[in-house]
């Protein structure tokens, strides 16, 4: 029971949606005002509300990044294997993370629709959540890591992240419901000719009419925009600008999605068993929400490694039930798999007194089909965190101290180097430009706070007719240049400027090599 295209005409929004693609008509811009998502009641689950009241002191930044750390060492090399391993047998004992990359499924309605095929590129992180890719050439390329298709004309720098649907779902309405993750993407929208986001529906049942679509939030707007094409994984979106922006979808019956199931264990409890039980959509935004609701509560939890991926579909608003082959107590005994849900971040509690093995099943509450399953066994349950912890700060400080005083030897030595008549001259033009791409949304934060701009120069330079967004950052840099004492707007001088931590490693690293070039 999965969704085809839409064959019929339909009026929404004042735009057109002809054999599933919509067209714009009319005066209207299609925005919609914040408003609650409404009729869909949790039934019988246990929501974030009794578990999300922790001080930030009990999930300090530190200890996020090293969980972060933690879950990128179990995911290297692991992925790739998981799904083919789940599809041949539900209990192998392969590793996948919760976050990175988008979980492969194994829907056999899925693999009769075809699959376009792009250019696989690695993003590089360049801070926490973010992710960078440095496009060579005009192409389509799909990140690795999140499933994201850029179609670009030229050379390009494209910088991204994952948001939550918990904010931005409040822009829609009971008839639009999110599709996949949300996302924010920083480029030159006149290079980024169309985003793919990818999507959690199944496409293959032709009785059931979809309407896909974009909810681009801007100015604190929620703007529906439509979708030109989509494929049984993507939809299609021609950028006009960039900001927040996800994709959603009607449907004329309730959809069926691609699910994960996600097991975190409680911590601490030496003569019992206590986990959360997940269920929810394979989307990284609902499944980073997940995340961060286990690191944020009261109790610490560590996470049970299984393979994730559901084997049948989840059909929203159908109730499902955990069930254990050893005597336990589970809670609640349904959970009815509605967006709703998963916005609340709903789960099963499973309590054990005995020790492991025992066989954890998700089961359809009516059929008794089974739609997930994974057997824990006593070494999945052993809590490696405090050594692997130790590891790593020990590690953090010695490549601290390592960085402080190489800091320290190319500051001295960038005085040094001013000093001499190699440094007379001032950054050229052409050297600017090469720095203005570099940089990304922080441009103006850096001219404040470092190169001693003021806010009235940043207005002034916005309210310019240079609407070229790399042309005003050009225009930034000039500014801080033609201010300078003469032979004082030099390479070094600027990166004695930006040399700080909020400032973009690609900044910082290009200077450094004009400094090793001149």
């Amino acid at each position: 029971m999965t969704l085809s295209v839409r064959s019929t005409v339909a009026i929404e929004q004042g735009r057109s949606w002809v054999a599933g693609r919509p067209v714009c008509h009319g005066q209207t811009n299609g925005d919609i005002p914040p408003s609650d998502l409404k009729g869909n009641e949790i039934d019988n689950g246990n929501t974030s509300s009794d578990s999300t009241e922790s001080s930030s002191g009990e999930s300090s930044e530190e200890e996020a990044e090293e969980e972060e750390e933690e879950e990128r060492e179990s995911e290297n090399g692991e992925r790739e294997s998981c799904a083919k391993e789940f599809c041949q047998e539900t209990d192998e004992e392969s590793k996948v993370t919760d976050s990175g990359n988008p979980l492969k499924h194994c829907c056999e309605k899925c693999q009769a629709l075809q699959r376009p095929q792009y250019e696989l590129v690695t993003p590089r992180k360049i801070s926490r959540g973010r992710l960078q890719l440095m496009l060579e050439d005009e192409g389509v390329y799909e990140c690795s890591l999140t499933g994201l298709v850029f179609e670009v004309s030229q050379k390009v720098q494209i910088r991204y992240c994952i948001l939550s649907w918990s904010k931005f779902g409040t822009y829609l309405n009971d008839s639009w419901k999110f599709a996949g993750p949300i996302f924010d993407v920083d480029c030159d929208p006149t290079i980024l000719k169309s985003i793919q986001f990818p999507h959690s529906l199944c496409l293959a049942d032709r009785d059931n009419e979809v309407t896909f679509s974009v909810l681009h939030v801007k100015n604190n707007q929620g703007l529906i925009e439509p979708s030109v094409d989509h494929s049984r994984n993507h939809i299609k979106w021609s950028v006009s600008s960039l900001s927040p922006v996800g994709p959603i979808v009607q449907t004329t019956k309730p959809a069926e999605h691609h699910g994960v199931v996600l097991v975190y264990k409680e911590v601490g409890q030496p003569d019992s068993y206590s986990f959360r039980v997940y269920l929810t959509s394979n989307n990284d935004s609902d499944i980073n929400d997940i995340r961060k609701e286990v690191r944020t509560s009261k109790k610490r939890y560590m996470k049970i490694e299984k393979p994730p991926i559901c084997q049948k579909l989840l059909e929203e608003n159908r109730k499902y039930r955990l069930i254990s082959d050893s005597e336990g107590d589970i809670t609640p005994e349904d959970i009815q798999f509605t967006l709703a849900v998963v916005k609340m971040k709903g789960y099963f509690e499973a309590f054990f007194e005995q020790r492991p093995p025992f066989k954890l099943s998700l089961m359809e509450a009516d059929s008794e089909q089974t739609v997930w399953s994974a057997t824990i066994r006593e070494r999945d349950c052993v809590d490696n965190s405090v050594e692997k912890t130790q590891k790593r700060r020990e590690n953090r400080k010695r490549s601290s101290s390592t960085s402080e005083e190489e800091l320290t030897n190319k500051r001295a030595r960038w005085g040094n180097e001013s000093d001499g008549p190699g440094e007379t001259k001032d950054m050229t033009d052409q050297q600017l430009m090469l720095v203005a791409k570099c940089m990304g949304k922080e441009w103006k934060t850096v001219a404040i706070s470092y190169l001693d701009l003021t806010k009235l120069d940043l207005e002034d330079l916005l309210e310019s007719k240079e609407q070229d967004l790399t042309m005003m950052k050009f225009n930034m840099l000039d500014l801080w240049r033609r201010r300078q004492p003469k032979g004082e707007a030099g390479v070094t001088y600027l990166l004695r400027k930006l040399y700080q931590d909020d400032v973009p490693n690609e900044v910082i690293r290009l200077l450094q090599d004009m400094l090793k070039n001149k």
